[in-house]
C-alpha cells in the first residue's frame, strides 16, 4: 500500500517551472539595489525579496535566449557532488534553505542551478526535502529520496546526507572504473577499423595503379589485399549500414524487450575477464547499498529491495528479490545468499558473522571496501594486459597492409 501511494504521489507531483526575474528596489537603509532572483512567479519573487529585507520597486521576468540557454545535462556525478556539498554545509550548521541557495548560485551548469534553486523554492514554501526531491525522479531515485525521508523523520538529516554523499561518491567511482576498463579497448578497436578502412579505400588503390605497370604476377598476399580493397570500395556503404543497423537494433531491442535485456545481462556476466570484473562490481554495489540503507534504519526486507533495484543487472536483481522473499519467511540472510549461488563464500561468511554479532551494516561496509578495491586492481591489471595486446593487433592490421603493398616492390628490386 505504501508503495502504491508513493507512486500516485509521484504522478501527481510535478516540478514547478521556475524563471529568473530581474528586480530593482531599496534595502532597509534606503539604498538602491538591483539584481536577479529565481522564483515561480513575480508574486513569489517579491515575497522572497521582502524576506531578504528588500522593498521591490520593479520585478520583470528575464528574457530567454533565442535558441535557449547553453544547458548541459545533469549527470549522476553532479548529484554526488551536490550531496557532499549539502552534507558538509549542514554539518557546519548552515540552514537547509541557505545551503541550497549557496550550491545553486555557485554552480556552473545552468541545468543544475535550476534544479537546486527549484528544490530551494519548494522547501521555502513548506515542502519537506524528501517531497521536494521526489518531484525530480530523473535525478533522485527512490533510494535517495527514501534515505532523505528516513533522515528527516529521525531528526538526523545531516548525518543521513553524509551517508548518502559517501554512497553516491563510492557508486559513481565504481561506475567510472568500469567505464574506464571498457572504453579503452573499444575506442582502440574503433580507431583501428577506421584507419584500416581508410587505407583500403584510399591508399591501396594508389598502389594498385603502380602495380599495373609492372606487368608481372603479384604475390598472393598482395592480391588478397587488393581484392579486399576493391570489395571495400564497392560495398563500404553496406558495411557501414550493417554496423549502424546492428548498433541501433541492439539498442532498440534493449529498450523494448525485457527478455532481451535479461539475456544480455546473463551473457555479459559470462564473458571472460570482463564478466569477472562486472561480478565483483555487482557484489560491491550490493554491499554498499545494503550497508547504507540498513545503517539508516531501513528494515532489512526493504533494504534488500533497494539493493535489488540498484544492482544494475538482471541476474543479481532477480537473485536479491528471491533472497528478500526468503528473508521475509524467516530465513537468515546468509543462508539465503549461500543458496542463491551469486556471492563468494567469503561474502556469505562475513554476512553470517555480522548477523551473529549484530553488526551487519559494518560488515557489509567492509565487504564493499574489499570488492571496490578488487575492482580497482582488476581495472589496472586489465589495462596493463590490454595495452601490449592492442598494440600487437594494430601492428598486425596496419603493418600487414603496408607489407602487402611494398612486397611487390621488394621482389622487383631483387629481380633487378
Amino acid at each position: 500500500m505504501a508503495t502504491a501511494s508513493k507512486s500516485v504521489d509521484k504522478k501527481k507531483s510535478k516540478a514547478p517551472k521556475i524563471s529568473t526575474f530581474s528586480y530593482s528596489g531599496v534595502d532597509k537603509k534606503g539604498n538602491k539595489i538591483s539584481g536577479e532572483v529565481v522564483a515561480d512567479s513575480p508574486a513569489i519573487a517579491k515575497a522572497q525579496l521582502r524576506k531578504q529585507g528588500v522593498i521591490p520597486k520593479k520585478v520583470t521576468k528575464k528574457s530567454q535566449p533565442l535558441f535557449g540557454a547553453n544547458k548541459k545535462p545533469i549527470k549522476p556525478v553532479d548529484i554526488a557532488v551536490m550531496s557532499r556539498q549539502l552534507a558538509t554545509m549542514m554539518k557546519a550548521g548552515v540552514p537547509l534553505v541557505q545551503s541550497f541557495d549557496i550550491i545553486g548560485k555557485g554552480h556552473d551548469n545552468p541545468s543544475m542551478q535550476d534544479l537546486v534553486l527549484t528544490i530551494k523554492s519548494d522547501i521555502e514554501s513548506g515542502t519537506s526535502l524528501g517531497e521536494a526531491l521526489r518531484k525530480h525522479p530523473k535525478n533522485f531515485d527512490d533510494l535517495f529520496c527514501d534515505l532523505v525521508v528516513a533522515g528527516e523523520q529521525s531528526g538526523a538529516l545531516e548525518n543521513m546526507l553524509d551517508r548518502i554523499a559517501t554512497y553516491k561518491e563510492k557508486t559513481e567511482a565504481l561506475k567510472s572504473k568500469i567505464k574506464k576498463a571498457l572504453f579503452y579497448p573499444v575506442a582502440v578497436v574503433v580507431v583501428a577499423l577506421i584507419v584500416t578502412s581508410i587505407l583500403l579505400i584510399f591508399v591501396v588503390p594508389q598502389f594498385q595503379d603502380i602495380f599495373k605497370s609492372f606487368g608481372a604476377e603479384l604475390p598472393a598476399f598482395t592480391q588478397m589485399v587488393i581484392g579486399l580493397s576493391e570489395w571495400m570500395q564497392a560495398y563500404w556503404y553496406i558495411c557501414l549500414g550493417i554496423i549502424v543497423a546492428t548498433i541501433f537494433g541492439i539498442k532498440k531491442a534493449a529498450e523494448m524487450s525485457e527478455s532481451f535485456r535479461n539475456n544480455r545481462d546473463k551473457l555479459i556476466l559470462k564473458l571472460p575477464v570482463v564478466g569477472e570484473l562486472l561480478n565483483k562490481a555487482a557484489v560491491a554495489r550490493f554491499a554498499r547499498t545494503l550497508s547504507t540503507t540498513f545503517a539508516a534504519g531501513v528494515p532489512l526486507v526493504e533494504a534488500l529491495e533497494s539493493a535489488a533495484g540498484a544492482s544494475g543487472n538482471y541476474v543479481y536483481r532477480s537473485g536479491l528479490l528471491k533472497i528478500r522473499d526468503e528473508v521475509t519467511t524467516g530465513m537468515q540472510m546468509n543462508l539465503s545468499m549461500t543458496n542463491s549461488g551469486l556471492f563468494p563464500n567469503m561474502v556469505n561468511q562475513m554476512v553470517a558473522i555480522g548477523e551473529e554479532s549484530g553488526s551487519v551494516d559494518a560488515m557489509l561496509t567492509k565487504i564493499a571496501d574489499i570488492y571496490e578495491q578488487e575492482v580497482d586492481d582488476a581495472v589496472d591489471g586489465l589495462s596493463s594486459l590490454l595495452e601490449p595486446l592492442i598494440m600487437a593487433v594494430l601492428g598486425v592490421l596496419v603493418g600487414g597492409l603496408i607489407i602487402a603493398m611494398y612486397l611487390p616492390i621488394f621482389q622487383l628490386g631483387a629481380v633487378v
